[in-house]
């Protein structure tokens, strides 16, 4: 079972910008479907970006489109998420994970990212 850490939050300011990784153990994700969620404070836990495995087919929420750009490295078993032109909005514990999510998927303890006005 592929065992996934998340690191790269911090705070930074409007407009700044943040490089998350998703670090993978137990198993390789080279033949896996890869997703970056995201939870903000009160808020339910929502998509942001996903990755196909086949052809690093990409796609993106329509709230960070243009500004995030979601990547992986097979050989570092490490998937990335480059975070530009951030927003307060996008203040929220960041999450990877294998697709698709089930009701039995497991979470690690995200990123936390915090952007400030």
């Amino acid at each position: 079972q592929v065992q996934l850490v998340e690191s790269g939050g911090g705070l930074v300011q409007a407009g700044g910008s943040l490089r998350l990784s998703c670090a993978a153990s137990g198993s390789t994700i080279d033949r896996y479907n890869m997703g970056w969620f995201r939870q903000a404070p009160g808020k339910e836990r929502e998509f942001v970006s996903a990755i196909r495995w086949s052809d690093s087919l990409a796609t993106y929420a329509d709230s960070v489109k243009g500004r995030f750009t979601i990547s992986r490295d097979n050989g570092k078993n490490t998937v990335y998420l480059q975070m530009i032109n951030l927003k307060p909005e996008d203040t929220a514990v960041y999450y990877c994970n294998t697709l698709p999510i089930t009701s039995r998927t497991d979470w690690g303890q995200g990123t936390q990212v915090t952007v400030s006005s």
